[in-house]
């Protein structure tokens, strides 16, 4: 396993540098520029400033210079650049966003995951019940109400009408407590959970189905094992295959944001960064947060290879 492991690092680096050059072409290839909208925005601005203005962001370079001077910047200087559009540096930038979106899609998450895979588990196992027939209308729901008006509707409900809740933002403001933080929270994360529990139970419902039909389920029946040793050590294990892969491919939006939900609470996350950054060719916010994504995505797959083999000891690692 541990060449294996070895193997794929190597090869998230040669997607990483493939990934950046593509990234830096697209980002260069897009119309406009900070200050080419600084210029339309302040008419007075005198030839000279633009000037000094262009070469000290870089634009006048070629593409093989500008990503040479990026790359060394990263890796030789550990300096992530400087946001022209926020005036700060790119670390300064990303750090508050990035937390605020691990601690709303990360909470969602794991909410989701705790609740969405013993609620498939339990429903598979009691196939045409109420709870199960209950569970689907929920699924089919969650799945198909768009994220945007579920929101609004739970804001117009829990803080409009009943007030039990803030309707926005991530504190209130001169209250940053843990308690406000919490508060703050339901309402977005609950969104999310809705969708994210619709889905994997769903994926969960009908991987246990299939696999405790499987001729190996019926011998370990046959031979006496309880009921509970053929679901959590036969079934389960190999019927968390498919859902290893999902939840893996998931996990990089815990990094990303989710830019509508985000919209409509106004919470200061990932999405919201990502989508301004890339409006007002803020090149090196952009460049940075893609690439932190793309990272972990990576490693999120190879993280659901090794779990396969975890899980299933037929599957090995070479």
């Amino acid at each position: 396993m541990r060449s294996f492991i070895l193997r794929r690092l190597l090869q998230t680096i040669v997607v990483l540098f493939v990934l950046s050059l593509a990234l830096r072409a697209i980002m260069d290839a897009m119309p406009g520029n900070l200050v080419e909208m600084m210029i339309t925005s302040r008419p007075g601005v005198k030839p000279e400033d633009v000037s000094r203005l262009r070469k000290q962001y870089g634009l006048d370079d070629s593409f093989p210079v500008a990503y040479a001077k990026w790359v060394r910047m990263i890796v030789v200087d550990r300096d992530l650049g400087y946001s022209m559009y926020y005036k700060q540096p790119v670390s300064q930038v990303l750090g508050p966003r990035l937390a605020a979106s691990v601690k709303l899609m990360g909470i969602s998450f794991l909410v989701s995951l705790a609740i969405a895979i013993p609620l498939g588990i339990y429903v598979a196992l009691r196939q045409y019940s109420i709870a199960d027939y209950l569970t689907n209308a929920f699924a089919f729901a969650g799945i198909s109400i768009p994220s945007f008006w579920l929101g609004l509707m739970m804001m117009y409900l829990f803080s409009v009408r009943l007030h039990w809740l803030p309707p926005d933002k991530m504190h209130t403001p001169g209250d940053e407590s843990l308690g406000d933080l919490l508060q703050h929270l339901i309402l977005p994360s609950l969104v999310l959970c809705v969708q994210e529990i619709a889905t994997w139970v769903r994926y969960m419902r009908a991987s246990m189905l299939e696999v405790i039909q499987e001729d190996y389920v019926r011998t370990a029946r046959a031979k006496g094992v309880s009921p509970g040793r053929v679901v959590w050590k036969h079934a389960l294990r190999n019927a968390l295959i498919p859902i290893i892969t999902l939840v893996a491919l998931s996990i990089p939006g815990v990094l990303s944001g989710a830019i509508i939900t985000e919209s409509i609470f106004s919470w200061p996350g990932m999405g919201q960064l990502l989508y301004k950054s890339v409006v007002n060719s803020d090149t090196p916010v952009a460049m940075i947060s893609f690439l932190l994504i793309a990272v972990v995505t990576l490693l999120s797959n190879l993280l659901a290879d090794v779990l396969y083999a975890v899980a299933d000891p037929r599957i090995r690692l070479t």
